[in-house]
């Protein structure tokens, strides 16, 4: 079998690099979402009040971003890329002014729901279309640029966040979307054009149903257990029960759909199932990091939120620069297993020396350790995306993509939730204060270098080379 190294996109008359900035500016502004209101929270209650649901304005984010994603990768494949990215950008967008008009906290919580349905789009969608304008060869090199977006946007989102509530209030947090989104629209519609791959097939919405809700339960046990509710209370065991039931029932339906959400080949490839557990843990990893290493930096460093984004630049800037380079170095070989297996070693080491850490360390020796762990995530997260699109066929491809981003999601959150339980019992005992947490992160961070090793493992049950399937004509 022989490929053309052309894209679709060009020979159906778009614009390959505008295509790219706008779906690269949706998914800036997805992952941003995430994390640029944690800062603005104290202001946020101070005005709305409701200081004891206050946590909802991520937690609803996060759970309707999360558990759309799949459902939008059918939908793409049904409607095409372009449609449903740019209806996925236009409810982001309603969703995010209505969150700065909003009066009350329900007001805020319900606009943050609305807006995260938007979200689920705008990162699932843009890994798809970006590997299908471009040649498998270039596959890596550009979807190394997705994951230096999510470095970027991750630690970069509570220096933003701080910055545009200093400057101009924390509904400014959210206005400051509207015309970059409208940017985003503006340049998919204009320059995004790839076939449509799934046909006339009905889209799966009872699989969707099912999936979202036991991805919600699952969140919502991590989220809520051993917090707002003891692990053995009944609301805390209803939920895990749903975990269980509605899991199952989305494995019946899939396996009896004319055109399931989720195929049931898909689990077959022995690629795919070294992947998506992999990618899951990786997620737990990379949100456990990103969500206590400015927490470190301000309890032992003393620290503002401003301060503490520009100091991780040594985790983001190697993150970026690892992951452009090893994506470009790798992509014509198809070899990723020894450099995703020195990723995870890498990661291993980086979180078994923050485990060392002191409140009195060096800032030029915490730097070093950054750096360290940049360059193990710059080699593990795109790299295991692209693994899985070269493992799936034209016609699977945004059900893979969709999958795994999914998942990875669905492991950032798990892993900031035991990673933040983790911390909880570490404090149990200590006198409160900056003292006191500076000196449990790290012990809280010690924990991801044995994760990191059994990523080792996963990832050594990869095949040395992954087949490209073929995405353009052949």
């Amino acid at each position: 079998m022989t490929r053309t190294d052309v894209a679709p996109a060009v020979t159906r008359g778009g614009n390959v690099p505008l295509a790219t900035a706008g779906l690269l500016i949706g998914m800036l502004l997805s992952i941003l979402d995430q994390t640029v209101v944690a800062v603005a929270l104290p202001d946020i209650a101070a005005d709305l009040g409701g200081l004891d649901a206050i946590g909802w304005i991520v937690t609803a984010y996060v759970l309707t971003s999360t558990a759309t994603g799949a459902l939008y990768g059918r939908l793409s494949d049904r409607f095409g890329r372009r449609a449903v990215f740019v209806t996925g950008v236009a409810i982001f967008v309603t969703g995010s002014a209505l969150c700065g008009l909003a009066r009350t906290m329900p007001e805020l919580i319900a606009a943050r729901t609305f807006q995260g349905a938007g979200a689920g789009a705008l990162f699932v969608l843009p890994t798809i279309a970006l590997s299908e304008l471009y040649p498998a060869r270039l596959r890596s090199r550009v979807q190394g640029f997705t994951g230096g977006v999510f470095a970027l946007a991750s630690v970069g989102g509570p220096l933003a966040g701080g910055a545009i509530t200093d400057a101009w209030g924390w509904r400014w947090i959210f206005y400051v979307n509207l015309p970059l989104g409208l940017l985003a629209v503006a340049l998919a519609a204009f320059a995004l054009r790839l076939p449509r791959t799934g046909g006339n097939g009905r889209v799966d919405l009872a699989g969707a149903v099912l999936v979202a809700g036991a991805m919600v339960s699952l969140l919502l046990v991590a989220e809520q257990g051993g917090r707002a509710y003891a692990w053995d209370s009944g609301v805390i065991l209803a939920l895990a029960a749903a975990v269980v039931a509605l899991g199952a029932l989305f494995v019946w339906r899939e396996r009896r759909a004319a055109d399931p959400l989720l195929p049931p080949r898909l689990f077959a490839d022995p690629v795919l199932r070294v992947a998506l557990p992999a990618t899951a843990l990786l997620g737990a990893l990379l949100g456990g990091s990103t969500v206590y290493l400015p927490t470190y930096l301000q309890a032992a460093y003393g620290m503002g939120a401003t301060q503490a984004g520009l100091a991780l630049n040594p985790y983001v800037l190697t993150f970026m620069a690892v992951s452009s380079l090893a994506g470009a170095r790798i992509g014509a070989s198809g070899r990723f297993r020894p450099y995703l297996l020195a990723g995870a070693l890498i990661a291993a080491a980086g979180f078994g020396l923050l485990s060392l850490l002191r409140p009195g360390t060096p800032y030029v020796l915490l730097a070093v350790v950054l750096g360290v762990l940049g360059v193990g995530f710059g080699l593990l997260m795109q790299n295991l995306v692209v693994v899985a699109q070269n493992a799936a066929s034209p016609a699977d491809l945004a059900a893979t993509t969709s999958a795994v981003v999914s998942v990875r999601g669905l492991g950032l959150s798990l892993g900031v939730s035991v990673f933040g339980s983790v911390l909880a019992r570490e404090l149990q005992g200590r006198p409160p204060g900056p003292r006191a947490t500076a000196a449990a992160v790290p012990e809280v961070l010690f924990w991801g270098a044995p994760a990191a090793l059994v990523l080792v493992a996963l990832l050594a049950l990869l095949p040395r080379t992954v087949n490209r399937a073929p995405t353009g004509p052949a």
